[in-house]
């Protein structure tokens, strides 16, 4: 079986690194908010290019931190807008809604699957705040012209960089692009923990203040608490982690691309439908290679007959999901569309040319 993701295999690599960081943490004794945690965010600034990163306990966390230091800064208030990417995962509107603000949903481009730029100036009310960018699938959205959209609409525009880590726009690294950016380290993701970890990357002296005392019970000194915050840190055993694999970062990234341009080149069936490679200065890091098909089921079922486990990223947009019956009456197209017909297929650094080559020669191969 061609698994869709060999986590054991990838973190393997690193085992020798990871269990001498580990067996180091635990004899430490200090298991929160201590050396590794600050080893990895000022490796991941370094890294990413931004003023300040701090490490909270997953993404959906990071995004949920930024926004509530907005509102505590006075910068934002409930019912204020963010102009949001309609074919994302959920997380990127529970962010939102989670601090009382509406998350108004823009269409994709087809070509990318992220945020349609030229949509967005359509959807900027008086009560817009912040454009929420999602570099969905490891394919960095930005531009001159969103920039420009921001800058002359007051807007403050926020990365969900969840999926992103390394790709960049004009060789600025994602995570840098915009006023901050919430990251995650779910295990399946290039850059991935041993549990739930995420970090919150930002420009801004008094809101990566804000998002620190926030994340720890709304305290930035132990007792004297300025915020109603929350518990979100990231652990000493998950940050001594990332910081052994952050190392490698980059060069799993290009086995990965490696990878994503032989698809790009060897599969040839006219019932599929490959990604667009990125122009326009980009560089993706391939977290999820999504081919479309309207024969998805079929397509799928033959590939798990044959072996090759495949993912659907996602089946159900947030529109249509329960959690937002407020939204159910939308009609938004070519969102309904990419989530009825994509098929995520196998990716990642430790997949070999012969299961690669599998790969390409079954998709030839379905009828």
């Amino acid at each position: 079986m061609i698994k869709f993701l060999d986590l054991q295999k990838i973190n393997l690599i690193h085992q020798q690194e990871i269990e001498e960081k580990l067996i180091n943490t635990f004899r430490s004794g200090w298991y929160l908010l201590g050396r590794e945690v600050k080893n990895f965010e000022e490796n991941l600034k370094n890294y990413i290019g931004s003023n300040h990163a701090i490490g909270v306990a997953n993404g959906l966390d990071a995004l949920r931190l930024i926004f509530r230091a907005y509102l505590e800064l006075g910068l934002m208030k409930k019912g204020d807008e963010v102009l949001v990417p309609a074919n994302t995962y959920i997380a990127s509107l529970l962010a939102l809604s989670d601090n009382g603000l509406v998350p108004v949903l823009v269409e994709p481009n087809l070509d990318n699957y992220n945020i349609d730029i030229s949509k967005i100036e359509s959807k900027i009310t008086s009560k817009t705040k912040a454009i929420l960018i999602v570099h969905l699938y490891g394919q960095i959205v930005f531009s001159e012209e969103l920039k420009e959209i921001a800058k002359n609409n007051n807007l403050k525009i926020v990365e969900d960089n969840a999926q992103a880590i390394g790709a960049s726009w004009n060789k600025i690294k994602a995570g840098n692009l915009g006023d901050a950016a919430g990251f995650s380290f779910y295990p399946g993701k290039n850059l991935g923990a041993l549990g739930d970890a995420g970090a919150v990357t930002c420009k801004d002296d008094d809101l990566a203040k804000a998002i620190r005392a926030i994340a720890n019970y709304g305290s930035n000194l132990k007792y004297v608490n300025i915020y109603q915050g929350l518990n979100s840190r990231l652990d000493e055993i998950h940050a001594a982690v990332l910081d052994v694999k952050l190392k490698y970062i980059d060069n799993e990234n290009q086995i990965r691309r490696e990878i994503a341009n032989r698809y790009l080149k060897e599969i040839k069936n006219n019932k599929v439908i490959l990604p667009i490679e990125p122009v326009d200065k980009k560089e993706h890091v391939w977290h999820i290679f999504v081919i479309r098909t309207k024969e998805r089921d079929a397509l799928q079922s033959y590939l798990q007959e044959n072996e090759i486990q495949t993912l659907i990223h996602y089946p159900i947009p947030p529109h249509k999901q329960e959690a937002y019956k407020d939204l159910n009456h939308l009609s938004l197209p070519i969102t309904e569309a990419i989530h009825e017909e994509v098929l995520s297929l196998p990716i990642s650094p430790v997949m070999s040319v012969n299961e690669v080559s599998k790969v390409i020669e079954i998709i030839n191969k379905f009828i």
